[in-house]
């Protein structure tokens, strides 16, 4: 079954609404608009979480709505309810109208079609039995406390998601997605000394429960969550100054995709309020640096069949050889940038407006053999996993939190360290890029970045990266 007459079922049988009386609405609300769409959403989620021994929260919700929207220059009205109704698309409507109002524009070309899909349509919610998730979840938090004499706490969670979606446009041109998403998470404690310290590990992707429950999977990344913690365990306070510092690849991707990849969504480009404003053309990171949003990788997180506008996504190529080729796109601010949209155009649910925002963000791999790379720093610090960070989009100044991290010493991995930070500038940090490694690889499926009060799931990767004379934040006296 396609995903409309899929979605047809959900909304226009189940739900009750009339097609073409829709439609209609559709059609005189956007009368003399210049874009917008009437947007459905049916929703399903779950979460447990197992801690202390035993199953402490399961949750599972059903959400519905609608988003209706008008745009008219610069102007969007947006309305938006969990009634899905056409009395109540009907009131949305009446807002909406006020934005185009006498405006006269021409409504924008339809997004192109596609029948790709990217991931399965199989609901993961229903496919397994709630009693085995809470087994394997009992079975994570045995096998993690059996590991080592030294855990004194196991934590993991499984959550799930299974989103369809349909997009109306005037004129009758359709489009429709159905969306799987699931999520298992393993936290370790560890204790040594009256001291404790922690380790994690996470993934999944658009794919249905079967890898994360297959004890193989469960059991890595239970290991994981103890090799980390103790790595912390035996830590060191992290040295604060200038240094070379050797990004490791994957998760610390997270770094790009904050400092990098938010300076090059449309809308902070065409307001000039992004450090990379006006420099399409322009050298703005070292040679070899290229940059992409892939929305297209099969399976992955933060990949889309087609946005939130009914755009395909797409490979946009953001910079390359260190030249800045691209910005990601939704339909309104690529048409007032007289630019293609390039399908990044993304809401966290009905009840948000769309906006630019990344799929899978990642540095492309260079030629450098890892161990070639680390071999050449003769201090510094080797950065594999962060944490939690802030940074200024106007500025591109950020700061990082390393959860796992090393001292380089004479070209070798030396001991662990706790408490570093990286502090810098997006920008600038492209352009201290001296070697690129060989091994890009993505993250483990965990990613979900913030914008204007909004989260979308995403993914990032990188290669081994070495950054020259950055500032590293630390905690040692």
């Amino acid at each position: 079954m396609s995903h409309i007459a899929a979605t047809d079922d959900l909304f226009f049988n189940k739900a009750g609404l009339d097609l073409s009386r829709t439609q209609r609405l559709v059609d005189d609300t956007l009368n003399g608009a210049d874009d917008g769409e009437l947007y459905l959403e049916y929703c399903q989620s779950e979460g447990l979480g197992y801690d202390d021994g035993r199953l402490k929260s399961a949750s599972f919700d059903t959400a519905q709505g609608f988003g209706l929207r008008g745009i008219a220059g610069e102007a969007a009205g947006y309305a938006h309810a969990s009634d899905l109704s056409e009395e109540a698309i009907a009131r949305a409507a009446q807002t909406v109208r006020t934005v185009n109002a006498g405006h006269g524009g021409t409504m924008a070309a339809d997004p192109a079609g596609t029948n790709r899909t990217l991931y399965t349509d199989l609901n993961p919610l229903g496919a397994v039995p709630f009693d085995t998730k809470v087994k394997v979840l009992a079975d994570i938090d045995a096998y993690g406390r059996g590991l080592d004499p030294r855990v004194r706490q196991v934590s993991a969670s499984l959550a799930g998601e299974w989103q369809a979606v349909q997009i109306l446009r005037a004129g009758g041109e359709r489009g429709a997605d159905i969306r799987p998403l699931v999520r298992l998470s393993v936290s370790i404690v560890v204790e040594q000394d009256g001291r404790q310290e922690s380790g994690s590990f996470g993934g999944g992707g658009r794919i249905a429960y079967d890898t994360l429950i297959d004890a193989a999977y469960w059991r890595g990344a239970a290991d994981e969550a103890l090799r980390q913690a103790l790595v912390n365990l035996d830590s060191v306070p992290a040295p604060a100054g200038e240094m070379a510092v050797l990004l490791g690849p994957g998760w610390p991707g997270i770094l790009l995709h904050e400092a990098i990849g938010h300076g090059l969504e449309g809308d902070f480009n065409r307001k000039k309020t992004s450090a990379f404003a006006g420099l399409m053309g322009q050298k703005v990171a070292a040679s070899g640096v290229t940059v992409v949003d892939d929305g297209t990788m099969m399976d992955r997180r933060g990949s889309l069949s087609i946005d939130d506008e009914g755009t395909p996504s797409q490979c946009t190529t953001l910079i390359e050889d260190g030249i800045l080729t691209g910005y990601m796109q939704d339909r309104q601010n690529a048409r007032l940038m007289g630019m293609k949209p390039t399908g990044n155009g993304r809401r966290e649910s009905y009840a948000h407006i769309p906006m630019p925002r990344m799929t899978n963000t990642c540095m492309l791999a260079g030629d450098k053999d890892p161990a070639e790379i680390l071999s050449s720093v003769k201090k510094g610090l080797y950065a594999v996993n962060f944490g939690g960070g802030q940074v200024d989009i106007t500025s591109g100044k950020f700061v990082f939190s390393c959860t796992e991290a090393y001292l380089i010493e004479d070209g070798k991995i030396g001991p662990a360290v706790k408490g570093a930070t990286l502090i810098g500038s997006g920008p600038d940090v492209l352009t201290k890029v001296s070697m690129i490694g060989n091994d890009m690889k993505l993250d483990d499926g965990v990613g979900t970045c913030g914008k204007e009060g909004q989260g979308v799931p995403v993914g990032v990767g990188q290669p081994s990266l070495l950054v020259d004379n950055l500032t590293v934040g630390g905690t040692a006296a």
